[in-house]
């Protein structure tokens, strides 16, 4: 935090028009990338042109990809190499990145020029990824605990807090559901998917508790949706997602 003195800014690199990019990650990438020893390479930035078009990816150390957990399954979960950036404008706003360093001097690094985010691309991997995340995010955070005498510390319940009062105020008010994290949504859309096949949209807003237009933004990256045919007006995840043996397909449909 800066101090109310107020502080000297070293503006070198900022009168040297040094341009920086602003790019979102997933969170086990972040992850992944503190795992780095000292300051090892964690990958490597690509950048090519295809018919007068720029695409930009960046590939991960294959030393990075092994993602540790508790569960039985972490020795053959990876996560993926490949990550396409989505290219976004920085739009009318100025952006600026600062660093501060031990001794609290503060300096700009340079103004931002481009903004991105970086995305996972459709592999097998990163979908045995998720099935991990989700595994790890239902693993009771409480354990039973015998005790010699009884608890006289404890608080007496009430019916009901008053930010639980708050919140239901607000969500009354603005007639309309809070988004969650995209990464959150996705967890809970391919823990849906492990159940049935098929989900008409109805279904998928209750599951998530997402507003309708950000929920079919997240399902068309990921799922196809059925205009016809016997299961006309539901969504089902994309060939490169599904997690079904040949021949053991889930025909269940959650309509």
């Amino acid at each position: 935090a800066m101090s109310d003195k107020g502080q000297d800014v070293d503006l070198t690199r900022a009168k040297q028009n040094t341009g920086v990019w602003l790019v979102k990650v997933p969170k086990y990438l972040s992850q992944q990338w503190g795992k780095a020893s000292g300051r090892g390479e964690v990958g490597k930035l690509k950048i090519a042109k295809s018919q007068g078009k720029t695409t930009v990816s960046f590939s991960l150390n294959e030393e990075l990809t092994v993602v540790e957990s508790s569960g039985e399954t972490a020795s053959s979960v990876r996560a993926p190499r490949e990550h396409p950036f989505s290219m976004q404008s920085v739009g009318g706003q100025t952006l600026a990145v600062f660093t501060e360093s031990s001794l609290d001097q503060i300096t700009i690094e340079g103004m931002v020029v481009q903004r991105a985010e970086c995305r996972p691309a459709v592999q097998e991997s990163y979908v045995k990824l998720k099935k991990l995340q989700i595994e790890e995010s239902t693993k009771p955070l409480r354990l039973s605990q015998r005790l010699e005498k009884a608890v006289t510390t404890n608080y007496k319940p009430v019916s009901n807090h008053t930010y639980n009062v708050e919140y239901e105020k607000k969500k009354k008010e603005e007639g309309k559901r809070a988004r969650s994290d995209k990464e959150k949504v996705l967890e809970m859309l391919f823990s849906a998917f492990e159940k049935h096949q098929y989900y008409n949209i109805k279904n998928l807003v209750e599951i998530t508790k997402q507003p309708v237009i950000y929920l079919k933004e997240i399902l068309r990256e990921i799922g196809v949706y059925n205009s016809r045919g016997p299961h006309k007006s539901t969504w089902e995840l994309k060939p490169e997602y599904h997690h079904y043996q040949e021949g053991e397909e889930d025909e269940g449909t959650m309509e």
